[in-house]
């Protein structure tokens, strides 16, 4: 049996997007990360513009820029209180994590602590200063510290997938801006997936770091570097909420269940608009909810701004500026090729940007939205990140120079480790070009798989960072070998599917007959349809989504077809080479599609 149903009006492919059928066709030609941009139609040079056309240029445009500036100052402050929420929440059971050293024999365990704390904490500085004490006090090795280290890596890229989340309304946006927060989560876990196996295997991260505190004669204590952003935003931070950061690294570092009991009774909160009784928990809850609005708000602020700034001449010069290559050298009758220097410049970029500002996070963060709303490019944004990873750890290795000169030994050799682990990451996943494709293409697959669909992206941010950390670590605290052979089928499993992904596309041949697709498997396991059905039918109000959106498709047994069957028919649409047409009262007629 046979269900037929004809296209009446143009809508939406997932009704969130308000996007019509034709574009579905247009998107199957178009890139949707390219951001080339030529200048509107119709737009006036500043030559051709009167005076009180310049005049009111310039001020609508001074308007725009303060008003970006003020939002992203407002932005920044928001994620200070993002972190001082899930400290007061989660903070002392953060650092109880940590004072279970005895999971942490484990490199996966030590990894995934390192990943689960600085999710918690918010900040992969708080938790890589937790690490460096609990070393300088001998509670932990170095090389325990070091699994926890790269975990820290990787939790610190949480924060800018959470401000993709603020891209949500526009599908080719969202898909942009995810693509830019996950490229951050691609390296981090490709690197770890590479040089985790081959630390515990050789120990190089540990020797290497080693080598270098023996080839330096003389350390001595230094002190911390400035804070130029904490100078500009402290201010106003410390009026609203100020908690005490050192709890949670005391209770990491308590040695007996006497001392643990007693620190449990301190209050990390100080005081909340100066009330100072205001429970722990109350008070980060309020704060979390608090924080998140007003990223929401300062992102929505931050794009609706930028679209209206960079217009016309401007967006091209922006565009151009950032996304441009450097050009190539001519001497003589010899042309040296530059264009391979562009990546670096913009690695140095988003390492000075991170030591000015000491947080990767706020580099990534604050860049994110650019990248979705088109300015710039992810092959940039990529580099910028790898800057930026090199910069936390510089930064980390000035912070560990205000150690206790007995301990700043132990203390630089974590600092050197994690600077090791970005480098040699960088060295694998950039500097060799045909690698380099990796990590860009996996963040874009995480765009398409986000814009097609939009709860993906707060499933993968949940499951990444909280559900899978957390599964691991107690399955550590069970067995250690349990941990390993879990870790170990699944890594398998992914590689598996990675090669007969490649060879089904490429050499098909090669493979048996029934792999050559992968019909044979449950849908549920091939597909993310059938957990969007579920996840729709809990979340949206059928009645509500047919009033809020014009009717796509009338069926001839007058039920509304789904998103999933809006996609087959632009993909047999588009397959036939049946283009659809729109008419200007925004009508679509076309041939009667079926479906098997």
């Amino acid at each position: 049996m046979q269900n037929q149903f004809s296209v009446f009006v143009s809508s939406s492919y997932l009704d969130d997007w308000d996007e019509d059928l034709p574009m579905l066709y247009k998107e199957k030609k178009h890139d949707p990360f390219a951001t080339d941009y030529v200048e509107a139609e119709g737009s006036k040079a500043w030559g051709e513009l009167d005076q009180k056309e310049k005049i009111k240029v310039v001020l609508v445009t001074i308007w725009r820029i303060i008003a970006v500036l003020g939002a992203l100052y407002f932005f920044i402050c928001s994620l200070s209180f993002l972190a001082s929420g899930f400290r007061l929440l989660a903070g002392k059971q953060a650092g109880e994590v940590f004072s279970n050293n005895s999971i942490l024999n484990n490199a996966i365990a030590g990894l995934l602590v390192g990943v689960l704390v600085t999710v918690l904490v918010q900040s992969s500085s708080t938790s890589t200063s937790i690490i460096i004490t609990m070393v300088a006090a001998e509670l932990l090795t170095v090389e325990q510290a070091i699994p926890l280290v790269m975990g820290a890596n990787i939790g610190t890229s949480v924060t800018s997938t959470i401000i993709a989340l603020g891209q949500a309304n526009e599908r080719n946006e969202f898909r942009r801006a995810f693509a830019a927060a996950t490229v951050h989560d691609m390296f981090n876990f490709l690197s770890v997936i590479v040089l985790l196996p081959l630390e515990v295997v050789t120990q190089y991260l540990f020797k290497l770091s080693k080598a270098l505190i023996d080839a330096t004669p003389g350390l001595e204590k230094g002190s911390k570097p400035p804070d130029i952003l904490k100078a500009i935003t402290k201010p106003f931070t410390k009026e609203v909420i100020s908690i005490d950061k050192k709890v949670i690294t005391k209770i990491a570092v308590a040695k007996t269940p006497e001392e643990l009991a007693e620190l449990e009774d301190l209050k990390i909160l100080k005081h909340f608009f100066k009330n100072t009784t205001m429970d722990d928990t109350l008070a980060g809850i309020i704060c979390l909810i608090a924080a998140l609005a007003t990223l929401c708000i300062c992102i929505t602020c931050i794009v609706y701004m930028l679209k209206k700034l960079l217009r016309g001449r401007i967006r091209v010069w922006l565009h151009k500026s950032v996304n441009g290559q450097v050009p190539d050298i001519k001497c003589g009758g010899i042309t040296i090729p530059m264009g391979w220097a562009a990546g670096y410049l913009a690695m140095l970029m988003g390492l000075g940007i991170t030591i000015c500002v000491q947080s990767s996070s706020i580099t990534t963060s604050a860049l994110t939205p650019l990248v979705g709303v088109g300015v710039l490019s992810l092959d940039r944004m990529y580099p910028v990140v790898c800057g930026a990873n090199i910069g936390t750890c510089l930064t980390g290795i000035l912070a560990a120079l205000a150690a206790d000169s007995s301990k700043l030994y132990l203390t630089l050799q974590v600092a050197y480790a994690h600077l090791f682990f970005n480098l040699s990451g960088i060295v694998m996943w950039y500097a060799v070009w045909p690698l380099r494709a990796f990590p860009i293409n996996a963040a874009k697959f995480m765009g398409n798989t986000t814009a097609k669909y939009r709860w993906f992206a707060v499933a993968y941010l949940i499951l990444c960072f909280f559900v899978i950390p957390a599964i691991f670590v107690g399955i550590s605290i069970a067995s250690t070998t349990a941990t390993i052979v879990i870790v170990f089928l699944c890594i398998a499993s992914i590689l598996f599917v990675a090669l007969v992904n490649t060879l089904q596309t490429r050499g098909p041949q090669w493979l048996p007959e029934k792999l050559r697709t992968w019909e044979f498997l449950p849908v549920y396991l091939r597909s993310l349809e059938p957990f969007d059905r579920v996840f729709c039918s809990w979340t949206c109000n059928p009645s509500w989504r047919a009033s809020a959106v014009p009717t796509i498709i009338r069926m001839s047994n007058n039920k509304k077809p789904t998103q999933h069957d809006l996609n087959v028919a632009a993909d047999r649409l588009a397959d036939n080479g049946e283009i659809p047409q729109q008419n200007t009262q925004k009508k679509v007629e076309q041939p009667t599609v079926q479906f098997a």
